[in-house]
């Protein structure tokens, strides 16, 4: 692992591959850390010729956390934007955006392929909309547009995922059963949960640093972001959006409408994958992101 400082903070990465390949910057979900790129899935896009970067967000796993600002109050949060007025929030994901940038310029590195998934694949579109001078291709996995007539996540997938853990420093095993019941119910039923996985996961998530606070801050930078279609419309790299037929989280009409904003973009559904990325779809999903990368320099 390394730190690079960038756009005011220090983010962690690493990479696989040529460090004189062409790049990919990979991007993780809310309040997950880049190990959830599995080492398999970076490795096999490395063997594809690519420089495989992926980072920790800010308010993630070992990159700068902003504890020093309160979280999110998700009530006064909630009211503030149904009547119309913008809350206070630590940062946005048009600041993480930016962090992005700041690692390629301290990576020396002008354009990247971008993958992003979940809050990830939001990054990643800002990345490609906002920033295109800096993208060579989007990748966007099981992501939305923050088109507010999209349907929502389940009521109990969402109280699930608001639901407090226990402090795994306190008792690991409460924290282990509330993560990977919420693990298990959004994975989708079209392939077997593999919780040995999930469970080592989590325990190096851990690890590496646990700060429940920095996932709702990062929560608030989604809830603030609104509608990016226009953003998206502007979107000129090749664009492939994946997304699972099963997801409960992020249901599949999000990613048919980050498809359907992003002009000629390729949409990817994948029979039974709910908002998880199983072993067993790695390398289609490899060899989607390698087509669409085909030809880019």
């Amino acid at each position: 692992m390394n730190i690079a400082k960038a756009n005011g903070i220090e983010l962690a990465w690493d990479s696989f591959g040529h460090a004189d390949a062409e790049p990919i910057l990979l991007i993780s979900g809310l309040g997950t850390q880049m190990i959830r790129w599995s080492e398999p899935f970076c490795k096999g896009l490395a063997a594809r010729g690519y420089r495989v970067i992926r980072l920790d967000n800010r308010d993630a796993g070992c990159s700068t956390h902003f504890r020093t600002s309160p979280v999110p109050d998700f009530g006064a949060l909630a009211a503030a934007l149904m009547a119309g007025r913008r809350p206070d929030v630590p940062y946005t994901l048009y600041d993480m955006a930016v962090d992005a940038i700041g690692l390629l310029d301290a990576l020396g590195i002008a354009k990247a392929h971008v993958v992003g998934r979940s809050m990830g694949g939001m990054i990643a579109q800002v990345l490609a909309s906002d920033h295109a001078d800096r993208v060579l291709s989007l990748t966007s996995i099981m992501s939305s547009t923050g088109n507010p007539a999209l349907p929502q996540a389940e009521a109990d997938v969402m109280a699930m995922m608001m639901r407090p853990a226990p402090d795994p420093m306190i008792d690991p095993e409460g924290f282990l059963a509330v993560r990977l019941a919420f693990a298990r119910r959004i994975a989708g039923t079209g392939f077997p949960f593999d919780e040995p996985t999930h469970r080592a996961i989590l325990l190096d998530e851990v690890q590496r640093s646990y700060d429940p606070g920095g996932t709702a801050r990062q929560i608030a930078a989604m809830a603030v972001a609104g509608d990016r279609r226009a953003r998206l419309a502007n979107i000129t790299v090749p664009t492939l959006v994946i997304h699972g037929t099963d997801d409960p989280l992020i249901p599949p009409a999000c990613g048919q409408d980050t498809a359907l904003s992003i002009p000629n973009a390729v949409y990817l559904p994948i029979d039974g994958m709910g908002h998880d990325l199983p072993r067993e779809v790695e390398e289609r999903i490899i060899d989607a992101i390698r087509n669409v990368m085909g030809g880019q320099s």
